[in-house]
This record gives C-alpha cells, structure tokens and sequence, in this order.
C-alpha cells in the first residue's frame, strides 16, 4: 500500500497528436488515490476544436464525431483543477508529455496552475530504471496480465496505479511514499516541461537546444535580446514561453 500525506492523482490523455505546443487534449482520465488508498475517477471527452488526425484515431480510438458535442478545455478547465487541486501527480510517461501537455491546455484556457510544490512521480521512470519496457509489457512483467484495452485513457492508468503497487512491492528499497520512491530513481528539476531549458551543475538555466545549448539564457538574452523575440513568435509552448519571460524580466532586474 502506498503510504501518502496527501492525494496523488494518476493522469492519462489521448490527444489529436504529440507535439506539445500545437495539439489537444480529446480525452483526460484521472484517478485519484487518497491517503486511505481509496479511489476516486474522473474521465472526460474533449472537443479538441480541431479536427482529430486519422492516424492518432487509429491508436486511440477517438473520431471527430465523438468528441463533436463535448466540452472544450476551457469549458471543463476549472473542474479538472479542482479535481487536482492538493494533489500530487502521477502517470506513465506523464513528465514528460500528459502533464505538460495539461499545462499547455490550462495556459491556453488562461488559468495559471502551479505545480512547483507538487510531486510528479512517473511510473515509466521506475519502470525504465529497472526493466526497461513498453507499458504493455510493463503490465505483463509485474502485473502477469495482458493490458485489455490498450490506449484506452481510463484502462491505461489503472494499469499505470497496479504497476506502480506491483514495483513497491518488487523493489523494497523504493519503499512506500512519494518521497521515497523519489529518492531512489531521482527527481528530476525542470525548467519547463519542454525541455527547452534546463539547469547546469551550479543551478543556472541554460539552453537545452540550439546554437545556444549549454549558454545561459539570462546572458544569452543580455548580449542578444532579440532571441527573445524570435522564440517568443515561435512555435514554442505557453509554457516555455512563460519560462523565458520569466528569466528576461529576472536578467533586466539586475
């Protein structure tokens, strides 16, 4: 039993495809797990207000016609908020795309949600620390089941909560709370969920692609402001985007 001091939810999406700053969200499953370990599921159809390409239907199963009289994310934002509000995160995978892809979607509804005093534990990162497979094989290996319902949001993440149990179970060491789990595979320190920057060694943001990778941001952005602009007009994410206003308006407070 996961030992906890305040709820995890466990979060799955489908979306109209994987690029963070342009695609949607068409379906979000979230499972909470309370301190107790007892279980509470919210799922939602989205209308991604675009239409669905055929080759992410294929994998998840969601046409333009289902999600045509669902809800917007900007129509069911406040609620999905407030399912996680308190909680800290979970997912297969989630690091790295289902929570910034969330957060894409909050910023483009304009709510400001702040993760930075939530825990993220993502069960692909424990899973690729110690067998690295697919979910489904994942499923297989600690689980001894084959994953019915694959690429179904709700299926998936239930799959993703038996993993996770399963590992505890497996890996003694990990123990039974976020905290030490997290001391084990390592938490990650992110600047923006993209990962366009991140942090050097002495806890500086530096630039974690292109010309500049490695640089800086705020000394990059002293000696050449204009690449400031030039991503600001990109096809970079609300989120980094964000980041790097942030960093600017700290650099020029000096």
């Amino acid at each position: 039993m996961l030992s906890l001091s305040r709820p995890i939810a466990f979060i799955d999406l489908e979306t109209t495809g994987v690029n963070l700053s342009s695609d949607r969200i068409v379906e979000i499953a979230i499972i909470k797990l309370m301190p107790d370990n007892t279980r509470s599921v919210k799922r939602k159809l989205l209308n991604p207000e675009m239409a669905i390409p055929k080759q992410s239907s294929d994998i998840h199963g969601i046409t333009d016609d289902m999600v045509k009289d669902a809800p917007t994310f900007k129509q069911s934002g406040n609620e999905i908020k407030q399912f996680l509000d308190n909680c800290d995160l979970g997912g297969y995978n989630s690091n790295r795309f289902d929570i910034p892809i969330l957060m894409e979607e909050f910023l483009r509804a304009g709510m400001d949600v702040d993760l930075s005093n939530r825990k993220m534990i993502d069960v692909q990162h424990i899973f690729y620390s110690m067998e690295p497979r697919t979910l489904s094989a994942a499923y297989k290996f600690y689980c001894q089941k084959d994953l019915i319902n694959a690429h179904s949001a709700e299926a998936d993440i239930s799959a993703t909560i038996d993993v996770l149990m399963s590992q505890m179970s497996r890996y003694q060491n990990l123990g039974n709370t976020i905290d030490s789990i997290l001391g084990v595979i390592g938490e990650e320190k992110i600047v923006d969920y993209a990962r366009r920057f991140s942090y050097d060694s002495n806890g500086v943001e530096v630039f974690n692609f292109g010309k500049y990778k490695g640089k800086a941001v705020s000394e990059v952005l002293k000696s050449e402001p204009q690449y400031y602009d030039w991503m600001m007009k990109g096809d970079f994410p609300l989120h980094t985007k964000q980041k790097l206003t942030e960093i600017m308006n700290r650099s020029f407070l000096k």
